[in-house]
């Protein structure tokens, strides 16, 4: 069982940057593709970005490629979304993920979620 614990959320003005962390724990940490998702008030969960086992290759949503940086560091089991040029439509819950297959863009293929961390941009 993986526990994922995402920290680094808060209140941003717009043009503004933000790394948010996601810790992970009870697993190993690199049999998993891990994955960032964000969740506005009445929207679906969106995929932003996912990084390989091991960490040699990262995948971006086109929404936000760009604006946004995937890393990880296996010593810590952590993985980061660096966030630069925040806009108010960036305003959401962020959420990662835990993949134990091939990975995905598609939120149902995630096996493990974190509880989120609230992004607020203001304008």
């Amino acid at each position: 069982q993986v526990q994922l614990v995402e920290s680094g959320g808060g209140l941003v003005q717009a043009g503004g940057s933000l790394r948010l962390s996601c810790a992970a724990s009870g697993g190993t940490f690199g049999r998993y593709v891990m994955g960032w998702f964000r969740q506005a008030p009445g929207k679906e969960r969106e995929f932003l970005a996912r990084i390989s086992r091991g960490g040699s290759r990262t995948y971006y949503a086109d929404s936000v490629k760009g604006r946004v940086t995937i890393s990880g560091d296996n010593a810590k089991s952590t993985v980061y979304l660096q966030m630069n040029s925040l806009k108010p439509e960036d305003a959401a819950v962020y959420y990662c993920a835990a993949d134990y297959g091939l990975g995905s863009s598609d939120p149902n293929e995630y096996e493990y979620w974190g509880q989120g961390t609230q992004v607020t941009v203001s304008s």
